[in-house]
């Protein structure tokens, strides 16, 4: 399939840069003290969220590291997989890994780390919103909140579902927020969907509408993990299963202010939004898509390009983060016309004139 070899080439680029600590000191140590230093702790926090999801999740180092750099880059995260794969360990690991010290009323009842949401034919829209229950004690509405008011939110395949629950979802994901009985309730600065679906069971589903495959930053298709990898989770079960109480944790405050540091002091060059737009334009303009990608694409994609530059020591986006992520961002957005099944060959002719551009104008 088109999307498995897209997805095994950005898997083999994503994993190499990560296991080079060295060339991420030596960037960092290039940079103003000032920078460094903030950028090393950036870096620090999210390195430490990905080992905290790596001691529990075996053989998905990219998926692990494309889902932290979706949700410190405020996106969400849409995977095609089978039962079993390891998506709820994932989810539930990071989720679980972020902690809220905060004593106010928002985090300690209202806001939890993680929430499993199961998509069915007859869920309703209030049962992942949430529902005004009426208190005989105080004779008012009180408001209970539904799973959405979490961290993570694993929305187990979602295409299930009706779409009134997806337009539910849809709100919840492009404006962190969730409206009932004509009141709307704010989300956590944190919200992170992580969803699922089984392209190869088809029974039963409602597609995706275009709007809200747009929502998500990244798709991303999990293959079965290689032989040493599965010899591995088999062989550590009981050694992870009992980590609970050694677990690696990450505060809120530190990845939103990680989220902050790297919006402000990772540089995206004007050199790099000419190659975005133009190769978003190239593949309008190619006769084998019938629709192209749109302009809230590539603002999506630029926080998770300085993400991607600020875990490799970078202050600066280059033309290797375009390459490793934007195959993940455009992949589901992208109609490809009939008869025309290579997604990789229309994306990397859309590309080629673009990147040399921008090599061209790195070196003047």
């Amino acid at each position: 399939m088109p999307d498995s070899v897209i997805e095994e080439s950005a898997a083999e680029s994503i994993t190499e840069p990560a296991t080079e600590p060295a060339t991420t000191t030596e960037a960092l140590a290039q940079l103003e003290p000032s920078a460094a230093q903030t950028l090393q702790s950036a870096n620090e926090v999210l390195n430490r969220l990905i080992s905290a999801v790596k001691s529990q999740v075996i053989g998905r180092d990219d998926v692990i590291e494309l889902a932290v750099i979706a949700l410190i880059a405020d996106g969400h995260v849409l995977l095609e997989d089978f039962p079993g794969s390891g998506k709820t360990t994932l989810a539930k690991s990071l989720g679980e890994a972020i902690i809220d010290p905060s004593d106010s009323s928002t985090s300690s009842e209202q806001i939890v780390p993680f929430r499993r949401i199961q998509f069915t034919p007859d869920l309703m829209p209030s049962d992942v919103t949430g529902v005004p229950v009426f208190d005989a004690n105080s004779s008012a509405f009180h408001f209970r909140h539904g799973p959405l008011f979490a961290h993570v939110v694993l929305a187990d395949e979602i295409n299930r579902t009706s779409p009134k629950v997806q337009s539910a979802m849809l709100e919840a994901m492009g404006e962190k927020q969730v409206t009932v009985d004509n009141v709307t309730y704010a989300l956590d600065d944190l919200f992170f969907v992580i969803a699922t679906q089984n392209p190869l069971d088809l029974v039963g589903t409602y597609p995706l509408p275009t709007p809200q495959l747009d929502r998500f930053l990244f798709k991303i298709s999990m293959d079965h993990i290689d032989r040493e990898s599965e010899l591995d989770v088999l062989n550590t079960y009981k050694e992870r299963k009992d980590q609970s109480s050694e677990k690696i944790t990450v505060s809120r405050e530190e990845l939103l202010a990680a989220r902050k540091e790297i919006e402000e002091r990772v540089d995206i060059d004007s050199a790099i939004k000419s190659a975005l737009v133009d190769i978003s334009r190239n593949l309008r303009e190619d006769d084998r898509v019938l629709q192209g990608n749109s302009t809230r694409s590539m603002v999506l994609m630029l926080p998770a390009l300085q993400v991607s530059a600020a875990l490799r020591g970078r202050s600066f986006v280059s033309a290797e983060d375009i390459e490793l992520l934007l195959p993940r961002v455009l992949g589901h957005r992208i109609e490809l016309a009939p008869g025309v099944a290579d997604i990789n060959k229309v994306l990397g002719d859309a590309m080629q004139a673009p990147m040399e551009q921008l090599a061209r104008s790195t070196l003047a």
